[in-house]
């Protein structure tokens, strides 16, 4: 066995390693690039194909019934027509299956995986906050849904335009269903962050947020149901649509846009119409304070 010495000096080769001499981002910009990161990572762009399937199936699912509303819109033009096939602000409603199955695996992909192989530290070793990761991957999730939704809508707008819709009222409905996408994109990202913040697993967190957003509704508009059979007692009805996020936001776009409601039940009056505004932008606060205080305790 040859010795140290017998095989002589050790050498040390150059190999071009240089340290970074350009200029460093401030926090602003940082966040900025983790919010793309993350809004590229939830529809799977840059990563691998399978990783697509599911984000951009949801895109399919939710473009399907736009495209056939906006050419039954045209189909069936007449000078007697007024209104569209749908309203606008029912059709996150009428969607929300695809919505929530999105959500699902939108959610533990933006952060479950940072958990489960420990990458916040290295989003933190940059001139990073803990709140910072957490708006930036709320409003990531949160600007997704936004698209996921908005998109469909624009396509039932422009066909409606093209029915022959009168344009005035048909933009004045298309903007205030937007602003129902955003509360809707809010409430439902703020949730399933929250619950696939709590999990490493993404199998955990997809199974936690499915059972959250479908069972809530489904609970919800059966209460309502049996409440309303018969005819009467529509205000008890009206008020357990707080207790679910998808009727919680339908029930501020039947109050604040005196839209269609899309369950048994819309709040009773225009103060529990209030109320269930409230109860919205507490549920968005609350949300984002838990997901705060959750990443306080995040070890790093």
């Amino acid at each position: 066995m040859s010795t140290p010495e017998a095989q002589g000096p050790g050498v040390i080769h150059d190999i071009g390693y240089r340290g970074y001499t350009g200029p460093r981002l401030e926090r602003r910009a940082i966040t900025l690039g983790l919010f793309t990161h993350t809004l590229r990572g939830v529809y799977g762009l840059g990563r691998a194909g399978r990783s697509k399937v599911v984000p951009f199936g949801m895109v399919a699912v939710m473009m399907l019934p736009a495209i056939v509303l906006a050419a039954v819109a045209i189909v069936t033009a007449s000078p007697e027509t007024t209104s569209p096939p749908l309203p606008y602000t029912r059709f996150a409603m009428v969607t929300q299956g695809a919505i929530a199955i999105f959500l699902a695996v939108a959610a533990p992909q933006a952060v479950s995986l940072d958990l489960r192989f420990h990458t916040l530290p290295l989003y933190l070793s940059r001139p990073l906050e803990r709140s910072d990761y957490v708006r930036a991957k709320l409003g990531a999730l949160s600007a997704a849904v936004f698209l996921l939704i908005a998109v469909p809508l624009l396509v039932i707008y422009l066909g409606n335009l093209a029915a022959g819709l009168d344009p005035g009222k048909q933009t004045v409905d298309f903007l205030e269903a937007l602003v129902g996408v955003a509360l809707f994109a809010l409430v439902l990202s703020s949730v399933a962050l929250l619950i696939a913040s709590f999990t490493g697993r993404r199998g955990f967190g997809i199974a936690a947020i499915i059972t959250v957003l479908t069972l809530t509704y489904a609970v919800v508009s059966a209460l309502q149901g049996f409440v309303t059979s018969g005819g009467h007692d529509k205000t008890t009805a009206g008020w357990i649509g707080l207790f679910s996020p998808m009727t919680l936001v339908d029930g501020v776009q039947v109050w604040a846009f005196g839209a269609e409601s899309s369950t048994p039940a819309g709040p009773p009056g225009d103060a529990a119409g209030a109320v269930f505004l409230v109860v919205t932008m507490l549920v968005i606060a609350a949300c984002y304070a838990l997901l705060a205080r959750r990443y306080k305790k995040v070890k790093v």
